[in-house]
């Protein structure tokens, strides 16, 4: 069952439905897989810590880590979505971002969630 279904997605990823929530509305768990997650580690160049560093001075948004943060993001849930589909599963409940540093070396983000296989009820 693909995610056109549940009544939207589009995309490579669109056959995995992601959620913050424990369940869907109108369907049922058949099946609870167990966790996933997807882990990138990310650094930061030269360019933008010295960049961030002055825009910290002036205040404001710093753009360019707002950017990698973002892609950093988008990488990790696209390693968590690899990871269901890899699993069998066609849902990944109550998902989460979890960010921390990574021994002064960069920015860690996983993505984590339950793999389910839902259905229809």
């Amino acid at each position: 069952m693909g995610i056109e279904e549940y009544g939207g997605g589009q995309g490579p990823q669109a056959d995995v439905l992601v959620v913050t929530t424990n369940d869907v509305p109108g369907y049922r768990v058949r099946e609870v897989i167990g966790e996933v997650f997807g882990l990138t580690v990310r650094s930061r160049h030269l360019g933008s810590q010295i960049g961030a560093g002055l825009k910290s001075m002036i205040g404001g948004e710093l753009k360019g880590l707002t950017k990698t943060l973002v892609q950093t993001r988008n990488q990790a849930m696209e390693r968590l979505i690899e990871q269901a589909r890899a699993r069998g599963a066609n849902a990944v409940l109550a998902f989460r971002f979890d960010v921390t540093e990574a021994a002064d070396a960069g920015t860690e983000v996983c993505a984590y969630g339950t793999a389910v296989i839902l259905d229809k009820e």
